[in-house]
């Protein structure tokens, strides 16, 4: 049977505010400046300094502004580096509103596909109302970066430029939303009154056409090739004329990208470690590139990632950016915040408790450029954010080695400096992974404003 709160329960809370001599001044401090201000911890900004023993030179920062898409700031990012150093462009971006504008398109499709393959379920079946819950969103993975490129190729930012509505997304997001959700319901009513797949399938291209109709009028159309001309940091003068998005990719950037791999440290108890993991419903390209996770321990987890800076390549990675972070300051660390004495309360969790709980959960993507080590062991961590150069030490921030531990979920590495048990357990198991229920705290997308 059910309790209720009785007042005289209240009331012996009441008295028990006495019992903790620090009351009178934390209320005070906490209702004149807030909680987070009134457990800051001054120290972190000391043991944070930005010095760091193993350090990659990156240039100037991004900025996202008003839009989900850290997840593709960073990943262009981690590829922008090597265009910037091999061919002397500083400052050089690659166009975030062209991925952009085909993971929308992308993510449309994607989300017909499973409303027509689910069609057979009520729309109050948990997996149906998680797909019109959010139909789609500027958040994604790096596999699903991957998936986009190796069909549609990259091209430079002055080619493609940012519009208001890649800008600031909240208006496109919410309009293709609507459209989403209509079309899907049109679709499910065509499959379940027995409409044959051709039916089905022309209408979707009808809802498709509308969709490209409005990505184009809002974001622009993407060009099919382009002309990159530019002056290099030595005063020289480039052209390579009527190059293709795709061509674009190869020639400067060249990576392979298969031999970039998602790690994770995952410590819940439904993940074993070193197998591979997919999520149901977590894609966007219909056909391309799966999102595949290998489990890491924790130690394997860093030790790849300091690794990989050693050999100079910097390092894409998921987080849980809401805690213990000041973005003014630049800084993520466990011990920013003591809301522990503050409120006289142990808030400590574990990480796996925490993920389980849904207290935390994977919501940006930044790139890892630094480390500082002491003893062979991290200290801190260097960030390149995109967030413009406002917040932290223009706009790059520093992490402790504890908030790491804590809070860092995914990395994304080189197999070329991996062991060979480490690309063997991806290999065998991205045959046929381990597939996670959709709203999986590692199916979260990296998604934050």
């Amino acid at each position: 049977m059910s309790k209720e709160i009785s007042f005289d329960t209240i009331e012996d809370f009441t008295s028990n505010l006495s019992k903790h001599p620090a009351y009178g001044v934390a209320a005070n401090a906490a209702q004149t400046n807030g909680i987070f201000k009134a457990s800051q911890n001054t120290q972190s900004k000391i043991d944070l300094d930005p010095t760091f023993s193993v350090e990659i030179d990156t240039g100037s920062v991004t900025n996202q502004k008003q839009s989900g898409r850290c997840w593709m700031f960073s990943a262009l990012n981690t590829m922008r580096h090597s265009i910037q150093k091999e061919f002397k462009l500083k400052g050089f971006e690659l166009s975030q509103s062209y991925t952009f504008f085909w993971d929308k398109f992308e993510k449309s499709n994607f989300f017909f596909e499973n409303v027509i393959g689910s069609a057979d379920k009520p729309l109050g079946d948990r997996k149906v109302s998680f797909l019109f819950a959010t139909p789609q969103s500027d958040g994604g993975q790096w596999d699903m970066l991957c998936g986009l490129i190796e069909k549609y190729g990259i091209v430079p930012k002055k080619v493609y430029p940012e519009t208001a509505n890649s800008e600031n997304s909240r208006a496109l997001d919410d309009t293709l939303n609507t459209m989403l959700r209509k079309g899907g319901l049109e679709l499910r009513a065509l499959v379940n009154e027995g409409k044959s797949e051709e039916e089905v399938e022309a209408h979707k291209a009808e809802l498709l056409d509308a969709i490209f109709r409005m990505l184009a009028t809002s974001l622009g159309l993407p060009p099919k090739s382009f002309n990159f001309e530019y002056t290099d940091d030595d005063g020289n003068y480039h052209i390579d004329k009527d190059i293709t998005p795709q061509d674009f990719f190869k020639k400067y950037i060249g990576w392979d990208l298969e031999n970039y791999i998602s790690v994770i440290n995952g410590p819940t108890a439904d993940k074993p470690y070193n197998k591979v993991f997919s999520v149901e419903y977590l894609g966007n390209v219909v056909g391309g590139r799966q999102v595949r996770h290998l489990n890491l321990e924790l130690s394997e987890f860093k030790k790849l990632i300091v690794n990989q800076l050693k050999q100079g390549e910097v390092v894409w990675f998921g987080s849980d950016v809401s805690k213990g972070g000041d973005r003014e300051a630049g800084l993520l660390d466990t011990k920013i915040y003591q809301r522990d004495q503050l409120f006289d309360y142990d808030f400590s969790m574990s990480k796996a408790d925490r993920l389980d709980s849904g207290e935390s959960m994977m919501n940006h993507a930044m790139v890892i450029t630094a480390v500082d080590l002491v003893d062979d062991k991290p200290t801190k961590w260097k960030i390149e954010n995109s967030w413009g150069d406002k917040p932290g030490f223009k706009g790059y921030f520093v992490m402790s080695d504890e908030w790491f531990d804590q809070f860092v979920y995914q990395a994304v590495l080189n197999k070329a400096y991996l062991p060979d048990e480490i690309k063997q357990a991806y290999d065998e198991g991205k045959k046929n992974p381990i597939e996670l229920l959709p709203w999986d705290p590692m199916g979260a997308l990296a998604f934050d404003f």
